[in-house]
């Protein structure tokens, strides 16, 4: 028979508690995480409308062809362990070639990290008013080439939007249009409320694409969204499932 010294049970006893304390906050933190990660998506929704494929047409001056060029944009939602992200990928554009956006919970702020054409980078922050959504420059001292301060996406309908960059000389008040970029979306309209359009069963966008599980089929909105159902199709489900009763146990 195997017999435990004294002193080894003694030092157990000492540690049990140190060792439940330690379990009580793995558990409070990956509980804090899965809330921060399920904030950041309700609040990243309002980008629903703009998640898929879009043709854009930059324009220096408005209504003039002048130095005008044509680009695409791809909207993707982006999911990791602890952040939630809306990215877009530009092809052929003059002043952006990728941005990536998220939501602060601790600062209420949506914030876009800026990839130039031109090689630089900035980082942006902002809030959604109406139907516009104003970035401004955090350093206003590290300019890109471009020497944009503030980036605007308007959400025209649910086939036009439009992204204007702007700048604001130091000491003055009033922004200058640098370029406007209007994209119109790509192949089919998107749901509206209401609708019977499938529904994405990770963020409540409109489903283009299908998925399947255990011989039943839901639809996603996006390659990200598709990449999250594929890594835990049990947990989306369970997660939509919840949500739906949530709406419906809600109060009217």
């Amino acid at each position: 028979m195997f017999i435990v010294p004294k002193h080894s049970v003694r030092l157990l006893c000492l540690l049990m508690p140190f060792l439940a304390i330690s379990l009580i906050a793995a558990n409070i933190s990956t509980l804090d995480t899965a809330k921060s990660r399920q904030r950041q998506k309700e609040e990243l929704t309002e980008f629903n409308s703009l998640i898929g494929g879009w043709r854009g047409v930059g324009m220096v001056k408005r209504n003039s062809s002048r130095g005008a060029w044509r680009e695409t944009a791809d909207w993707v939602w982006e999911f990791r362990d602890d952040k939630v992200a809306v990215r877009c990928v530009i092809e052929k554009g003059k002043v952006l070639k990728a941005g990536t956006i998220t939501f602060n919970p601790s600062t209420e702020k949506l914030k876009l990290l800026a990839d130039f054409s031109e090689g630089q980078s900035g980082i942006f922050t902002g809030q959604w008013n109406n139907n516009k959504l104003i970035l401004l420059a955090e350093n206003t001292d590290n300019q890109t080439p471009l020497d944009v301060q503030r980036v605007t996406i308007t959400r025209l309908n649910d086939k036009r939007t439009l992204m204007l960059f702007e700048r604001r000389p130091p000491g003055q008040t009033q922004y200058s249009r640098i370029v406007e970029v209007g994209y119109t979306r790509e192949g089919v309209r998107l749901a509206y409320e209401g609708a019977s359009d499938p529904i994405c069963i990770v963020t409540g966008g409109k489903g283009t694409m299908r998925v399947s599980y255990q011989g039943k089929d839901y639809y996603v909105c996006c390659t990200g969204c598709k990449q999250a159902f594929d890594d835990d199709p049990a947990g989306i489900i369970a997660e939509y499932q919840a949500s739906l009763k949530k709406a419906k146990d809600s109060p009217k």
